[in-house]
């Protein structure tokens, strides 16, 4: 009987779930929809439990498919939403929803902490999105849920915890708290102390340990007999590095969703590199990765479609931008839609068109908008890889990866090879390779991906339209400061 693990993705919106042979390949997948709680502007939230619900919707719609009759379930892991603050009393019940990564509510606790600490934390800024800001407000707002906290948990920890009855959390996820050093391992208790936060600290795991099997309830409700292991799994930044076989020194990862990452992988122990650069710990234990953020990456796009080229598809918006040309007949865009978080860290920063002329045409602005994104991006990547000499291939994936025009224009800009994968599968699939990793069927990380990991044609970067764009992009780095105060003047009429 054919072995396969189960590779699961916690998101937002929606859990998927994978299965994986020994060769890689997903032989199925389901997807379960998640819904937001949002009682007041900025608040977002989920139910643990609902997690736990459509997880096991997931895996039991997963088994039923034939693709998964004569198949031996061997292991599984997860990937998941990172920052979410889930808080465990002693009975190890959530004490509340769960507030989520992209909650607003703690501006002030993120002032308080700024106070004490500077503006950045254990190596990263210090914003909304992370746990420890979360702490706070529950300390200062719900003092009666703060008095029952016993230990909190990250999303994706709180499902396995469910399913197996371990209370933990992995290196790459707990580094998006605030209250993990990233070159020690270990949780800074003296920050904790400074902030009055007690011993509420669960145990520090790697991503590829076994953390148990799944539960006889677990296996009685999923209609499974054998034994299934368990491993802890990662966040789902190091998950989908890790499952677009971003796990060495010479290669970054550029993601274009609704927003947009550029993730770096070092071996060896950062400085802090300011700019808003995240700094966390990969799923593999030796290494660590940067990450810089557009938080209107493919948004962009979706607002260019709604608003300028409603009755066409995507494709037709990125086929006009082909008929440009480098620098979109003088126009840039900067993709501002709703703040930026690297380099800049500004909430009320909003996007522009300059340089707009009596001969711009749509083709000028969907051309002008794909740079711009792309310009955001490569900001990250310049503040990433200025040190370094070794960053030389760009593994595209997302929204950006879906076409040549895109992938040619990457490469020019970030003056680097870029590589789409053959099959992109995200995160579900970093969470897989743990798996497979985990029980051994490959003796190395490296070997795993060189198994699981197909990538397509590499595009090269053209000089000369490096150069071209290179002049642009010193347009476009100035437009923040130039728009900064107009911005704020504008949101401040009332």
């Amino acid at each position: 009987m054919e072995e396969v693990v189960l590779g699961i993705d916690l998101g937002t919106s929606a859990v998927k779930t994978i299965a994986v042979n020994k060769q890689g390949q997903v032989v199925g997948q389901t997807s379960e929809s998640l819904s937001l709680i949002q009682t007041e502007p900025g608040y977002n939230e989920q139910d643990p439990d609902s997690w736990v619900e459509a997880v096991m919707e997931s895996i039991k719609e997963l088994l039923g498919l034939d693709e998964l009759k004569n198949k031996k379930v061997s292991g599984v892991s997860f990937s998941g939403q990172m920052h979410g603050l889930v808080a465990l009393n002693k009975e190890g019940n959530p004490i509340r929803n769960a507030i989520l990564w992209n909650d607003t509510r703690t501006t002030q606790q993120c002032q308080s902490i700024k106070e004490q600490f500077g503006d950045t934390l254990l190596k990263n800024p210090i914003l909304e999105g992370f746990t420890l800001p979360k702490l706070l407000w529950l300390k200062e707002h719900e003092p009666t849920h703060w008095e029952a906290l016993d230990v909190f948990l990250l999303p994706k920890d709180y499902v396995r915890y469910k399913m197996t009855g371990d209370i933990s959390m992995e290196y790459s996820d707990a580094a998006g708290t605030l209250l993990l050093d990233p070159d020690t391992k270990q949780w800074d208790r003296q920050v904790g102390s400074q902030l009055d936060i007690g011993d509420i600290y669960p145990k520090l795991i790697h991503s590829h340990d076994f953390v148990g099997n799944l539960t006889e309830d677990v296996k009685a409700a999923l209609g499974l007999e054998n034994e299934i292991a368990v491993f802890a799994g990662g966040a789902d930044n190091a998950c989908g590095a890790l499952g677009a076989g971003v796990i060495n020194e010479t290669q970054t990862l550029c993601s274009i969703g609704t927003s947009g990452v550029v993730l770096t992988c070092s071996q060896e122990n950062e400085q802090s590199l300011g700019n808003n650069i995240h700094y966390f710990n990969h799923a593999l234990s030796h290494m660590t990765y940067k990450m810089g953020v557009t938080l209107s990456a493919g948004d962009s796009l979706n607002w260019l479609k709604r608003t300028m080229f409603e009755d066409e598809s995507f494709d037709d918006i990125v086929q006009q931008a082909s008929e440009s040309q480098i620098g979109a007949n003088g126009l840039l865009f900067a993709p501002y839609l709703q703040g930026e978080r690297t380099p800049h860290g500004d909430a009320y920063i909003r996007g522009s068109f300059i340089g707009l002329n009596s001969n711009t045409a749509k083709a000028d602005f969907a051309r002008a908008t794909i740079e711009g994104i792309t310009y955001s991006l490569y900001e990250s990547y310049r503040y990433m890889t200025q040190a370094h000499t070794k960053h030389n291939r760009v593994i595209s994936i997302g929204g950006g990866s879906k076409s040549d025009f895109w992938l040619q224009l990457q490469a020019d800009i970030f003056n680097a090879e870029v590589t789409p994968l053959k099959y992109e599968e995200g995160p579900g699939m970093g969470a897989a390779m743990l798996a497979a990793y985990g029980l051994g069927w490959f003796e190395s990380m490296e070997a795993c991906v060189n198994t699981f990991i197909e990538y397509d044609k590499t595009y090269y970067p053209n000089s000369e339209n490096h150069k071209k764009y290179e002049q642009y992009f010193n347009v476009y780095r100035q437009i923040y400061e130039q728009t900064q105060t107009l911005t704020q003047q504008l949101l401040n009429i009332k």
